[in-house]
C-alpha cells in the first residue's frame, strides 16, 4: 500500500504511479554511481524496489529506492535531491521517512554505498561495515557503457 508524507510544499510518496522515471533517469544517468544507466534499467529497478519520490508540488525533485525482502535485508540506492532544492534538510527528511518505514523495521542488515554522504547516513545509524572481510562483491562500474 502506498504511503504519503507532507512537509510544507513538499511531499514524499511510495506510490510508484506518481514517479517521473524520465526525471529520475535524467539525474541518475549523470550521477557518479550509475553513469549512462538506460531508462529501461531505471524502470525495472524501481518496479522491483520500495521507491520513495520526493515532490515539490507536482515536480519530482528527489528519489530513493530500497531493495529489500522486508524481513531481514535491505539495500538503499539512488538517493538524491536536485541541487536547487538542497539546503532545506530534504535529504534528512527523506532518510527519516525511509528508516522509519514499516516494511524496513527489524532488519538484520541494511546496507548502502556512498562516496560523499557519510555524515548524512551516519545520522541514521549507518556505519562502515563491521566485518568487511565477510563482504564480497561483483563490481562492474562500466556496465552501462557501450563496448
Amino acid at each position: 500500500m502506498a504511503m504519503h508524507w507532507s512537509r510544507g510544499e513538499y511531499t514524499i510518496s511510495t506510490d510508484q504511479r506518481q514517479l517521473d522515471l524520465v526525471a529520475v533517469h535524467a539525474f541518475l544517468t549523470t550521477s557518479y554511481w550509475s553513469p549512462g544507466i538506460p531508462l529501461e534499467t531505471v524502470r525495472k529497478a524501481t518496479r522491483n524496489s520500495l521507491a520513495f519520490g520526493l515532490f515539490h508540488g507536482d515536480q519530482q525533485v528527489g528519489f530513493a529506492r530500497v531493495v529489500t525482502d522486508s524481513a531481514t535485508f535491505a539495500y538503499l540506492a539512488d538517493v538524491y535531491v536536485l541541487p536547487e532544492h538542497r539546503g532545506q534538510s530534504l535529504a534528512k527528511w527523506l532518510m527519516s521517512i525511509i528508516v522509519e518505514h514499516p516494511d524496513l523495521q527489524g532488519l538484520r542488515r541494511f546496507l548502502l554505498a556512498t562516496a560523499d554522504a557519510h555524515t548524512l547516513y551516519g545520522r541514521f545509524g549507518f556505519e562502515p561495515v563491521s566485518r568487511p572481510d565477510r563482504l564480497m562483491e561483483i563490481f562492474r562500474p562500466d556496465v552501462y557503457r557501450s563496448p
